[in-house]
């Protein structure tokens, strides 16, 4: 029943992100004559802002715009303007009919209220990253633009080496790229990123999940990419310089036809500071990166249009150093190599039923390798995957009711290839065999079907769904996952109050899951244990507020419980820097998160976020491979904090437009230190492996880092603007202190990271119309 299901859903789908539509702006005289020129689009609550030309007959198309308020804007030389506000709540496009009137006939201009500042409608805990945002973006190092902008949001925690933790989860962010999923780790050292210029919006969510998202479900972030709306030929280009011998470029070239878009995407990236380092001395820590892209889209008729997006990208770098490595030569090399081609359709059935198709065949592929000098241990690695991914849905508009429903395969194969060689005996058991060699390859498939309703009726508004899913790799499982979320507005629209449960059912990881369940040690006589990894099942809470601070500032407050089972974690291959997944047997982590924005206040804008975040987990581990002394793991029951569990975390930035083309901005962050497992050595121990000022930046009575904190400036101005071009400068200093600060000490994967010292960067960008 479920697959003949699924196969009838295949011939439909969803083109953009959840809760996503489309605005057609048709603008003219008050006789019905098309008046072609620019329109303004703008909502504040999404972080959004685009400006667009009408066509010949007058008509201009915005996609994939968040559900809520848009503020529409039209000028016509000779006429009144008109601004009004647009309602976006449907999948199906809003047409929107601008007639304009001669100055003379109505001098004023027509005017409605501004777009709000939060939407009356989301019950579910997300924020926006627009593309004002996205471009004063601070200049990273490579791979760690997008990872970077998610982390100024509360609830999220960025790790060593840019790897993004939502809500004390390990490794359970999923991002979803132009609609559609990648559930596999995106951090700098698995993934390459793609080209930041490139990117339009994001959108973020920690709770509140639509039933259409599944698998990894820690926090998901929308990312959007696109052509320009705007017709005839742009093109940007961008390059920045800065500290540790860093330099990036970055090219777009883009032309929008009276039916069709195309954009071209180049960008690459070399920085001596490619990951954080465990001492002071960064050694060996050269990386590079590169990526391309090309974007096309159609409009096949007035009901169907047509994407294509094809990606590769790239990134090469060398694992740094502790002192004793470094002192006996070794260098590890590592890579990881992406291509990817995504196709979509939609089509407009009626007025109120509208359906998608969109589809992704996805290779992924990793290598690690070592020089002899290399110690304690030689190690090797190849891995990868071929995905194939196809998702369809069917979306429709009745009432008070905005459905969807729809399904998606993804089907793949895995391969893993591992070696070792030990050149330390003495930093491991006498029974774990000195060379080792695993080859394995297996095949991947995963089903969902889901079907869900947005329900608006006076101040309420309930988003309610169900998914069902099947995941087969090296386990079986499958679940039905429940969604419930509710939001109540005050009649005045500026007091949202809303909850939500979320059930979720989240896949292991895929990095190094083949070598996690193999059986290889056990037929070499070494001491093992080796459980299969399960899919983990767990019950999100949330409850929150929304509210209006006059017309220019909101506050979000929201408050979190997540109780999860076989909870998904990742374990060191003894020391070769390979981790692998494991599950422990549950977790119980609670907190709150406050923002407060405020917008353009005597040309001062900003925002301040809070989050308090405490996480449980219990043994034993009941999934993953453990040699040795680790197999005590297996019969404990011993309770720990997980190793996300920083108390308190505080991020803020204030900016002043000093005009339209010029602007500073001082930001701000502080982390009350994270907690590390116990040290194997002592404090001179580590100080001789990590150095002294490593040692003082960790506390062994409590097992916590100590607290961090982080001041930076930025400033950006446009130094030359034309008709059809601008050239815009951007200079900023990070960790304007100098501030020491330990990231993580002693983890079993991330091990000891160190923040980097005070750092400048110039970035200049070009932009022709």
């Amino acid at each position: 029943m479920i697959p003949c299901l699924l196969a009838a859903l295949m011939a439909l789908g969803q083109f953009a992100q959840a809760n996503t539509g489309e605005l057609r702006v048709t603008v003219t005289d008050s006789t019905g004559a098309a008046l072609p020129g620019p329109v303004e689009v703008v909502s504040p609550a999404n972080e959004f802002r685009q400006q667009l030309d009408t066509d010949a007959s007058g008509v201009a198309i915005v996609r994939r715009l968040p559900f809520g308020s848009y503020r529409v804007a039209v000028s016509r030389t000779g006429f009144a303007d008109v601004t009004q506000i647009v309602e976006i709540r449907s999948a199906l496009p809003t047409e929107f009919h601008v007639t304009m009137n001669l100055s003379a006939v109505q001098t004023q201009t027509t005017v409605t209220a501004d777009a709000a500042l939060i939407d009356p409608h989301q019950p579910a805990s997300v924020h926006r990253i627009g593309t004002e945002t996205l471009q004063q973006r601070t200049t990273v190092l490579p791979g760690r633009a997008l990872p970077d902008l998610v982390n100024t949001q509360p609830g999220w925690l960025l790790e060593a080496n840019g790897i993004l933790h939502p809500r004390g989860s390990e490794y359970q962010t999923q991002y979803v790229v132009d609609g559609l999923p990648m559930t596999d780790n995106r951090s700098p050292a698995f993934a390459p990123e793609p080209g930041a210029d490139d990117v339009h919006g994001m959108t973020i969510m920690t709770g509140g999940y639509p039933a259409e998202y599944g698998r990894k479900l820690g926090g998901i972030i929308e990312v959007v990419t696109g052509a320009s709306a705007r017709r005839g030929f742009g093109s940007s280009v961008s390059a920045s310089v800065g500290s540790f011998e860093t330099g990036s470029g970055e090219a777009i070239l883009e032309h929008g036809g009276e039916k069709s878009t195309i954009s071209v995407t180049a960008a690459a990236a070399t920085t001596d500071r490619y990951l954080d380092p465990p001492v002071e001395e960064n050694f060996t820590n050269h990386g590079s990166t590169a990526n391309a892209s090309m974007r096309f889209e159609r409009t096949l008729s007035s009901s169907s249009r047509l994407g294509i997006i094809l990606r590769h990208g790239s990134s090469q770098f060398l694992v740094p150093n502790e002192h004793i490595q470094q002192e006996a030569g070794q260098r590890q090399d590592r890579n990881s190599l992406e291509n990817a081609a995504q196709f979509s359709i939609q089509r407009i059935f009626s007025s109120s039923v509208v359906g998608d198709v969109r589809g992704m065949v996805r290779d992924v592929s990793a290598k690690l390798w070592s020089n002899p000098e290399s110690t304690p241990i030689i190690a090797s690695q190849d891995r990868g995957f071929r995905e194939f991914y196809l998702n369809g849905s069917v979306s429709g508009h009745r009432g008070v009711h905005e459905w969807k429903a729809g399904g998606d395969i993804s089907s793949g194969t895995v391969r893993e290839e591992f070696a070792y060689t030990i050149t330390n005996e003495d930093d491991f058991d006498a029974d774990v065999p000195p060379d080792f060699n695993f080859a394995d390859r297996r095949h991947n498939n995963e089903q969902a079907v889901f079907v869900q309703d947005q329900i608006r009726k006076g101040p309420w508004t309930v988003n309610a769904g169900l998914r069902w899913d099947h995941y087969s790799l090296v386990i079986e499982d499958n679940a039905f996952s429940p969604r419930l979320a509710v939001a109540w507005s005050s009649p005045g629209k500026d007091l949202v109050l809303r909850a939500s449960y979320d059930r979720a059912f989240q896949t292991p990881a895929i990095e190094n899951l083949l070598l996690a369940s193999t059986d290889e040690f056990e037929r070499l006589g070494a001491e093992t244990a080796r459980l299969p990894v399960p899919t983990s099942h767990g019950n999100f809470f949330e409850a929150g507020m929304a509210k209006s601070i006059g017309s220019r500032a909101r506050i979000d407050i929201t408050g979190f419980n997540r109780r999860m089972t076989d909870v998904a974690d990742d374990d060191l291959l003894l020391n070769t820097g390979v981790s692998f997944p494991i599950a422990f047997d549950r977790a119980n982590i609670y907190g709150a998160e406050a923002k407060f924005e405020f917008r353009q206040w005597k040309n001062v804008s900003g925002f301040l976020g809070y989050s308090l975040l405490h996480g449980v987990g219990q043994l034993p581990v009941t999934g993953g491979l453990f040699l040795g002394e680790d197999i005590e793991e297996l019969e404990s029951t011993e309770e720990f904090p997980l190793t996300q569990d920083q108390r308190h975390t505080v991020r803020g930035r204030a900016t002043y437009q000093f005009s339209q083309s010029a602007w500073i901005a001082v930001a701000g962050s502080y982390g009350s230190g994270l907690p590390f497992e116990d040290f194997s050595g002592t404090p001179e121990d580590a100080a001789e492996q990590f150095g002294q000022n490593v040692v003082d930046r960790v506390d062994f009575e409590t097992g916590r880092v100590k607290a961090n904190a982080s001041l930076d400036i930025a400033a950006g101005m446009t130094v030359g603007k034309w008709a059809k071009s601008a050239l815009r400068l951007q200079a900023e200093v990070r960790n304007l202190t100098n501030r020491f600060d330990v990231i993580n000490f002693a983890g079993l994967f991330s091990g000891t990271a160190l923040a980097a010292p005070r750092s400048f960067s110039v970035r200049l960008r070009w932009d022709t119309r």
